[in-house]
Order: C-alpha cells, then structure tokens, then sequence
C-alpha cells in the first residue's frame, strides 16, 4: 500500500491546469462556440474544464456550459494548461472545410488541364471522397456541378482559342477539350451566341439595333441580335452607353434609330418605368451556365420583394457561392429584365449596383408603391 506522502507525490507530477477567467457572456468567441461556427475555426481554441478537453470552435460535440469555457489562442497554450485534444474535432488538425477546399481546388485544376474532361468517379477517387459527397462539396463549393464546371472551362477555352487568327474553327473546337466538332455545335449558342465563325471575326456582319432614349432612370439603351434583346444598359448620358456596346461587339454591324424597332423600344421603356407590367419579347441571354442559373433565379424574385446573394445561393443548393453569385449579378447587362436591383445584403442594406446604387433605390420604391 502506498504512503500518504508517495500519494501526495504523484499528485504533484501531474500537470497543473491554468485556468483563466471565464468567459464574458457577450464575448463574440463564445457566441461562435455555441453556434459552432465553421468560420472561426483557426482564430481560437476552448477548452473545457469539467472534461479537461480542448476542441475547434465547430466542434460536433454538445456546447459546454458557458462558465466552464476557456479560450486559448494555440493549441499549444491549451496542452501547457493541461487539457487534451479533443477526438471528435481533431484541432490540432486542418479544418474540415479547408480540408474540402484544398480538394476542390485539386479537383478544379485537374479539370483544367485535362485533355478530356475527367469523369465524376475518377475526381471523387482522387479527392478520396465517395462520388456522391464529392458531387455535393464540389457544388457548394463552386456553385456549379463537376460536369457544369468543365463545360463552361471548355466554352472559356473555346473563346480563347478563337480570338488567336492563325488557329481554324475546327482547330479550335479540338484544341478547347471537345471530342467532337458535333458536341460543340450542338450547343454553340449557348456557348457563343452566334456561329464560332461570326464569333472569331469578332462579331462580323451580325446585325445589333440598338436605341438611346431616356426613361425615369436616365438614359437607356437597348440593343437586339437576330434573337433577341441582348443588352439594356442605363446611365447619366449616351455617349458611355453607346461605347460600351462598341466595346462588347467591337466588328458587328450596329444599326441605330432603325424604324423597325421602334416598337420593341417603346416596349422596354415602358417595362423600365413600370417593371410590374412585365416584358413579353424574346431576349437574348448570353452568359456561363452557373450566370444563367443565378440570372434565372432573380427573375424569379417577385416585385416588390428582395433576396440576399445567401438566399439566392442557397436557392440554387450552393450556400457557400454567395460570392460567385454577386459576381453574377455584376456582370448582368439586361438592367431591370433580369432584376439584379432586388438583391440586398443580407442586413437588407442595399449593396452595389452595375448601373448606380440610386438607381438601384428607385427601382425598388417603385415596385414597391406597385405592391407587384
């Protein structure tokens, strides 16, 4: 049997927690605790005292009492504390969301320099992942699915290749990914917006007739391929407006004050001063496929009603593009028709706006007064 003082020996050998004061219930590390906040993984360590425990902020465990968290700023403060690391979150590890996006963005260039787009079982294997989980990370992540995303790098390839003069249509179909000449025509509107000939003479001979007028917002200029209305732009003056089309269709036909569209102009203003009304014409929507998916999604939104780019992303089942969705939304040119003006922050605060954040204002009180 051991001696009281041997007892009281071992006792002393072990380590020593230092404690330090509990936590301020408005304390925002503590509030990130109780949520599990993935976001603050990295910026802090809490222990527990009651378990003698160190964990991440997103740990999966069930929140400790609030008076019995420590905060440390290392791992390593925490183990000279005395605590151990805990086995569910592994902090000492890298976090499990930057763990996702290191796979992703391996996953991401792999397609890229690909000559023939990877399969989805063949990404998954090499990110380690089952194909499901990997299909349903990489949506979140980029907002777009595998097949989606090498679909719009090949169509970006596409236009690279096409924009270089010593390089043939056919040259270019190959050289950018597609396994047949066939594939790519199949979907060359979508990917262009013309024919790949019109498209690598810059534009040529393809008819754009466009109109400069004023409206309640300033002043407008529409413009319209053979398929439709391809851009609505707003601004203080023409001039800008007009050069901005000449920059978009540098070697195409722009045809102004054309009779024949007088109409279909009368049309649009009277949209622009009063969106409830609606616009029945047929348009010509040009963008990526996750732009064409965000583009869809806001002419969804009521009028007289607002989302924030989180709602909107998460809409389209990717909650963490919040960002690729705002750029998006910036890169719009059908002002009002695809209603990026009812996207706010998600205080409700309004937030940037191609054509000017008053306008942005306008729009919304108007539709709002409508109560469409």
């Amino acid at each position: 049997m051991r001696s009281p003082r041997n007892r009281t020996i071992v006792n002393l050998m072990k380590p020593k927690r230092t404690l330090s004061v509990a936590p301020d219930l408005g304390d925002s590390r503590l509030k990130a605790v109780l949520s599990k906040d993935a976001s603050a993984d990295g910026s802090f360590i809490f222990a527990v005292k009651t378990t003698g425990i160190y964990c991440r902020p997103s740990c999966p465990a069930r929140p400790p009492k609030p008076e019995n968290i420590r905060f440390f700023e290392t791992s390593s403060e925490a183990q000279a504390a005395g605590f151990r690391a805990c086995k569910r979150c592994h902090p000492d590890a890298a976090s499990p969301d930057l763990r996702i996006a290191t796979l992703i963005t391996k996953a991401c260039r792999l397609i890229e320099t690909a000559e023939t787009p990877p399969d989805l079982n063949r990404l998954a294997a090499e990110a380690g992942l089952s194909a499901s989980h990997f299909h349903r990370q990489f949506k979140a992540a980029c907002g777009l699915t595998p097949k989606a995303y090498a679909d719009a790098h090949r169509a970006n390839r596409m236009r690279q290749v096409l924009s270089n003069p010593d390089i043939t249509v056919t040259d270019a179909v190959y050289d950018a990914g597609y396994a047949a000449s066939s594939r790519f025509y199949a979907v060359t509107n979508e990917v262009l917006g013309m024919t790949p000939t019109t498209y690598k003479q810059g534009g040529t001979d393809t008819d754009i007739h466009f109109a400069v007028g004023e409206c309640s917002l300033g002043a407008i200029l529409i413009a319209c391929s053979p398929k439709g209305i391809c851009a609505i732009t707003l601004g203080d003056s023409p001039e800008p407006l007009i050069h901005d089309l000449q920059d978009r269709f540098p070697r195409a036909n722009l045809i102004g004050d054309d009779a024949g569209y007088e109409q279909w102009i009368a049309t649009v203003i009277g949209f622009v001063d009063a969106p409830h009304i609606g616009l029945n014409l047929p348009l010509d929507i040009r963008g990526t496929a996750f732009q064409q998916r965000v583009w869809q999604a806001l002419r969804d939104i009521p009028a007289g009603t607002t989302a924030s780019y989180s709602d909107i992303a998460r809409s389209l089942g990717t909650p963490k593009a919040v960002r690729a969705v705002a750029r998006a939304c910036a890169a719009n040119a059908l002002a009002v028709v695809i209603p990026c003006h009812r996207v706010v922050r998600t205080d409700g605060s309004l937030s940037g706006y191609r054509w000017g954040v008053e306008r942005k204002r306008q729009l919304l009180l108007t539709e709002a007064k409508t109560g469409r």
